[in-house]
């Protein structure tokens, strides 16, 4: 079954050091799917510019030739019920929270739910802005695997948000589904990564009609107890990890302490599947350096080669 995928008001970038990319928090809420996914940031953890970066990519920022981009985030809406769950909560929350509510309300926007995935600093200290010195939010659940859920009630501030109720945390199994509403579906499995604080999860999310795999952070593939390309097979779209385009993007690093699919590794691995396999595949979590968040030159070569680059205001009807 096809895929649906809506982009609003999103255009590309014109050219890597001249052009601009337009802010697409001004998305479009009018979409006729009754639940879609909403790609919140593409960013790896520390968004786009990059703290201290000094480097081409991120000056292309500072000489206001592309625009910011948020770290890794999805959101989850059902129409019918009115319900929207956030995946992540990353530092760039306050934007993502917005675009999630798509502007209709006037009331604090707070989420029915946030699914986590590990415990690096871009997927959950977004949690901060939940307690009382900011939106002094009441009960929202928050799902997290076992590790992950004693990291945040044994260790402040995050603690605190357990406390004072701001937050109620519900432990996640491993491949077990968590039933939300309408027939929706979120499953967690263990991915290896740098777990130094808690596990790492990725998630399959299947709604009324479609699947779609969630994949931010991993190893290289061949780590992974499972087989990548019979993940993708089971599944209506995958967002892969794609934090580095190829080896030596970070040229004063051991890229071999950083184990991320390369992009072009994964490109390599796919690239016998049919052309309607490699259409499901959407990389995500680009590191400041990527030149898939701000080169369209590259973004159209994996474009070409039959993948799709994740870009900041897509909406997926699953």
């Amino acid at each position: 079954m096809k895929l649906k995928i809506y982009l609003f008001a999103f255009t590309l970038i014109l050219g890597a050091c001249t052009s601009t990319l337009p802010d697409s928090e001004n998305v479009a809420s009018d979409i006729e799917a009754d639940q879609y996914i909403t790609i919140l940031g593409t960013a790896q953890d520390a968004g786009y510019p990059q703290a201290g970066c000094k480097k081409a990519c991120c000056n292309l920022f500072w000489q206001e030739k592309t625009e910011r981009e948020y770290p890794v985030a999805l959101g989850l809406t059902d129409k019918q019920s009115g319900k929207k769950y956030l995946f992540e909560a990353t530092p760039g929350i306050k934007f993502q929270l917005e675009q999630l509510s798509e502007k209709k309300n006037t009331q604090t926007f707070v989420p029915d739910g946030i699914f986590l995935t590990h415990a690096h600093i871009g997927h959950y200290t977004g949690l901060m802005d939940l307690g009382h010195e900011v939106m002094g939010a009441k009960g929202v659940p928050v799902y997290a695997m076992p590790r992950m859920k004693s990291f945040l009630e044994a260790n402040g501030p995050w603690s605190q948000l357990v406390e004072m109720s701001n937050i109620k945390l519900q432990q996640l199994t491993k491949d077990e589904s968590v039933e939300l509403e309408n027939g929706i579906k979120v499953t967690p499995f263990r991915v290896p990564h740098r777990d130094e604080f808690s596990e790492t999860v990725g998630y399959r999310i299947e709604g009324k009609n479609r699947t779609v795999l969630f994949i931010p952070d991993i190893d290289k593939w061949a780590k992974w107890e499972r087989n990548i390309i019979t993940e993708i097979s089971k599944v209506d779209m995958a967002l892969l990890d794609g934090t580095f385009l190829q080896n030596g993007e970070l040229p004063n690093r051991d890229m071999s302490q950083i184990p991320h699919p390369f992009v072009e590794e994964s490109m390599a691995l796919f690239k016998d599947l049919a052309e309607h396999e490699k259409q499901k595949i959407m990389f995500i979590h680009f590191n400041h350096t990527n030149p898939l968040i701000w080169d369209k030159s590259e973004i159209e070569r994996v474009e070409k080669a039959g993948f799709q680059v994740a870009k900041r205001g897509i909406r997926i009807e699953i």
